[in-house]
């Protein structure tokens, strides 16, 4: 008597006609890669194996690429006797497949398993609303009927400064998502596109070029356009593979020559896209843009609040023409090149390319500032003595749950960590 795993080994070849010879079987016998768990190795892949040998005078398949399970967010392992079973499609009905799918795919590295939580399948719900939040952006930006290669000479002024830094990530992009592909690391290759879309597309190229988008006067406006759709589009094609469907609704609302992502041209690294030393350059200015808004955040200083901001570094060459970003990504109600400052009463932060100062003055109203910290040191030593109070009652700790107890605990630690950060805060306005 044979198990249910012989007759699922016959499953490579005998859904394909055999005995017969069709056309099928000539097609599409041996394939090229089984993907399974490992947990069915032995049961199901060696005796797919040994049965194509048998009856095919050959392995059914090339490659195998094995996977971890998925299991529940204590680690068991899903069941019916133990009733923590995941259904999809009701996964599927609160996040959307795409959802799911990116999931999977970035929880489960080659061969082990990974625990589902919810928070992870709406943190993918979110990625994929930042998707098509970008495709509405360039759509209500968009007048052109046709897009060509950035580099087209049909376009009327070449492309800025943070196009070519946008070309020259996607380049790179498509290299390393191609090669994680082809070496199965599928979750590698999911993890750089959303940094991708998220990060360098989203976050900080989609506010670089807005000024050019919205002002059809610009002379590189079409180029703008045109360069925006076209990353946008082609990176579109190397995140349908883990995220189909939303994909393809946004992919046909794009100008193109093509019925449909699924068939169209996988994207290829283009040499001409090579714009390494833009890129460089861009992307000093961006990393000393980030430190001062990590700077200003810190210090509570609000967005709307601007400040002139001093520049002192050995490559003004790279920084040049970067004045735009910082004026309206950093809060720079101006930006001066230095060869020396007085840093006295100034905020410095520092990058691997340059130091900005930033005067005191400009960013803090040293009035409302002390204020305000007298008024956050009064609240956070009213609460640590509060906390202080309770952990000290002992019928308090002896009936209350160890959990509950160890909650105040971290209150406390994290309100006289902010008392720490707040005498910090005091003592650069020398309060």
């Amino acid at each position: 008597m044979l198990d249910t795993w012989f007759s699922s080994a016959l499953w490579p070849f005998s859904t394909l006609g055999w005995p017969n010879k069709t056309k099928d079987l000539e097609y599409f016998y041996p394939t090229s890669v089984l993907v399974t768990g490992y947990d069915i190795i032995t049961f199901w892949v060696s005796k797919m194996i040994f049965s194509g040998l048998d009856a095919m005078n050959e392995i059914p398949f090339r490659y195998v690429c094995v996977h971890g399970l998925v299991r529940d967010s204590q680690g068991r392992k899903m069941s019916k006797s133990l009733g923590n079973g995941i259904d999809p499609l009701e996964v599927i009905d609160k996040y959307g497949a795409d959802a799911l799918r990116f999931t999977l795919a970035t929880g489960n590295s080659p061969g082990n398993d990974m625990r589902f939580n919810p928070e992870r399948v709406e943190a993918a719900r979110n990625f994929a609303n930042k998707i098509w939040n970008a495709a509405r952006f360039i759509l209500m930006n968009l007048d052109i009927e046709e897009v060509v290669s950035p580099l087209s000479a049909s376009l009327e002024i070449g492309l800025a400064q943070e196009d070519k830094w946008l070309l020259h990530k996607f380049n790179a992009l498509i290299a390393d998502v191609t090669e994680n592909i082809d070496k199965y690391e599928l979750g590698i290759a999911l993890s750089k596109l959303y940094d991708f879309f998220w990060d360098v597309f989203c976050d900080w190229y989609i506010e670089l070029v807005k000024p050019r988008l919205s002002d059809k006067d610009c002379p590189s406006n079409k180029a703008a356009q045109n360069t925006i759709t076209y990353v946008f589009t082609e990176a579109l094609k190397l995140l349908h593979p883990f995220m189909p469907f939303i994909t393809e609704e946004i992919y046909l609302t794009l100008p193109h020559g093509s019925e449909s992502i699924m068939i169209s041209q996988w994207p290829k690294v283009d040499p001409d896209y090579d714009f390494a030393v833009d890129a460089d350059n861009t992307q000093k200015a961006i990393e000393l843009i980030r430190l001062i808004r990590n700077r200003r955040a810190e210090m509570n200083v609000p967005p709307s609040k601007k400040a002139h901001i001093f520049i002192k570094t050995d490559e003004k060459a790279a920084f040049s023409g970067s004045e735009q970003y910082f004026s309206r990504l950093a809060g720079a109600s101006g930006v001066t090149f230095v060869d020396e400052f007085d840093a006295e009463n100034s905020v410095a932060v520092v990058s691997d390319s340059a130091v900005c100062y930033i005067p005191l003055s400009e960013m803090i109203d040293f009035d409302k500032e002390r204020e305000r910290i007298a008024k956050e040191n009064e609240r956070l030593n009213s609460e640590i003595e509060r906390i202080n109070k309770k952990l000290s009652n002992a019928e308090f700790v002896s009936k209350a749950p160890e959990r509950v107890i160890n909650a105040e605990r971290d209150k406390l630690a994290g309100y006289i960590n902010a008392l720490e950060n707040l005498r910090e805060a005091a003592k650069k306005i020398e309060i």
